[in-house]
């Protein structure tokens, strides 16, 4: 089995208060559940910027093809300088989360969340069931709720009397 590493990186800092009062402010905005999440966005940016930097001397059609990546999942970057500017809201602003509440299908945040967690969205008819799922821009018009499915329960009627069955009331 191949060990799973971590998707993010500890601040270096731990009680620095103008880190942590931003973070705290972040996770209400986006609806978070910790703020493991927000240092999950954050390295994937920084991922992005060190691809970009990389690419910096290579070839224009390179270039090209990295743009066309971010610009899938919804991210407006033209040139590489538009990669380097990216910071954390940006990519959390293409979390299934954040886009069933700019969709109004959501009132609030943590009731997104809970309608992702309880598998009631669907994305292209298939449902997905985490609220950091990143929504690429071709199926964002793709997503909708479930429909409820109204069963009908049917009332079992007795037509036999308690006698005929062979049970004997006493009084």
């Amino acid at each position: 089995m191949k060990r799973k590493h971590k998707k993010y990186s500890k601040p270096k800092r731990p009680f620095d208060k103008e880190r942590i009062d931003e973070e705290a402010r972040i996770k209400n905005e986006f609806g978070l559940k910790n703020k493991k999440e927000i240092w999950r966005a954050g390295s994937e940016i920084k991922r992005m910027r060190e691809k970009a930097k990389k690419l910096i001397s290579a070839s224009s059609e390179e270039q090209n093809a990295l743009f066309e990546r971010l610009k899938k999942i919804g991210l407006e970057v033209n040139s590489i300088a538009d990669i380097l500017s990216l910071d954390k809201e940006d990519y959390l602003k293409r979390r299934l989360q954040t886009i069933l509440v700019k969709k109004r299908l959501a009132l609030s945040p943590k009731s997104a969340r809970q309608l992702i967690v309880h598998k009631k969205v669907l994305i292209n008819n298939n449902v997905i069931n985490s609220p950091s799922y990143i929504v690429p821009l071709e199926f964002e018009e793709k997503i909708s709720l479930k429909k409820k499915d109204k069963k009908k329960v049917e009332k079992v009627k007795i037509e036999e009397t308690p006698s005929e069955i062979g049970v004997e009331i006493k009084q």
